[in-house]
């Protein structure tokens, strides 16, 4: 199947857990800015027609300079976020090619998404119309009271941790968001969907798709991209 996709990467966020100034998709791994890894994935992936990237106002011509200097010619647009991160996502929704059939939404500060997990991913939606990569939960998981005692444990084997890209229909996507009461509290764009009593299929992704939160995570992320250069 061939369709238009448009990629919309969120990279509007501050970096507060991350204890620094600037926007964290701009710490170097390896010497290079994050998110150049992510528009990397995203640039190589075939299926993936166009790149909208969404951040803060002050990173907009940033990421211009990087785009151009790194060859990333999908890039169509860099816009400002909004308030929240569903309204930054909308904002990018509403910067995509016209004749967009896919929205490809993922995270700017996941760099090390591969093109490989963008390809099925996007596959998957074709098939279903919403598709997300997510991993199977190793750690158990125990549901607290307000107090922090724990009230049961659900079953793992039916637990997954949700990541990114999540790739659904444009048209899906629209009604889902503008359907939504409210847009604050949304931190994952397949709660949308789940709320309008849709399906969303979870393929398989990896462990190593880790996103930039904290000062470990950088360590990680540059001992997973150390690892892959060697092969």
């Amino acid at each position: 199947m061939s369709a238009f996709v448009s990629a919309i990467i969120v990279a509007a966020g501050g970096s507060t857990r991350m204890g620094i100034s600037d926007s964290k998709q701009f710490i170097p791994l390896l010497g290079k800015p994050a998110i150049s890894y992510t528009l990397s994935a995203f640039q190589k992936c075939a299926l993936i027609s166009e790149i909208v990237v969404v951040s803060r106002a002050q990173d907009i011509n940033r990421i211009f300079e990087l785009s151009q200097s790194e060859g990333f010619d999908k890039v169509s647009a860099v816009v400002e976020g909004g308030p929240c991160r569903a309204a930054s996502v909308k904002n990018g929704m509403l910067a995509a090619d016209a004749q967009a059939e896919y929205l490809a939404i993922h995270d700017g500060a996941r760099p090390l998404i591969t093109t490989d997990e963008i390809t099925a991913v996007v596959e998957a939606a074709f098939e279903t119309g919403a598709a997300t990569v997510g991993t199977a939960v190793t750690d158990t998981i125990k549901i607290a009271d307000e107090n922090s005692y724990i009230v049961n444990t659900p079953d793992r084997a039916a637990l997954r941790a949700v990541q990114t890209p999540q790739v659904f229909e444009k048209e899906l996507y629209t009604f889902a968001i503008n359907d939504a009461d409210s847009l604050d509290s949304v931190t994952d764009d397949c709660s949308l969907i789940e709320k309008m009593g849709g399906e969303v299929l979870i393929v398989e992704g990896s462990f190593e798709n880790i996103k930039l939160t904290t000062p470990i995570d950088v360590l990680i992320a540059e001992s997973i991209l150390s690892k892959r250069q060697q092969k």
